[in-house]
């Protein structure tokens, strides 16, 4: 009857090809940055190192690290600032609603 496929036993459908040319592209990644010796400076914080939209500075290889922990701490600084500021607003909103709300219960009364 061959409903669904569940009669057809002898087509066989292989996915293997896709996995092993998958596998076949890291292991030559692999060995291409083992051959490199120039380090390509990703670390534990690397997703850092991506310029914001906002940010006008352009990206500058940081030979010392002490620059690359300013560089850091600066950037770290200014994500706090922000989230802060965010925190502020949020804040301040929910304020609003409240005074909104208070308000609105006294005209129903």
């Amino acid at each position: 009857m061959g409903l669904f496929g569940f009669g057809k036993k002898n087509k066989v459908l292989d996915l293997t090809e896709n996995y092993k040319r998958q596998i076949e592209k890291a292991e030559k990644a692999r060995s291409l940055q083992n051959k490199s010796p120039v380090s390509s400076g990703a670390g534990p914080f690397s997703f850092f190192d991506s310029n914001e939209a906002g940010s006008s500075e352009s990206t500058v290889d940081l030979s010392s690290p002490e620059e690359k922990k300013k560089k850091l701490a600066k950037r770290i600084m200014e994500m706090t600032e922000k989230v802060e500021d965010l925190s502020n607003q949020i804040y301040h909103l929910q304020q609003r609603l409240e005074v909104l709300e208070r308000k609105n219960d006294l005209k129903r009364m």
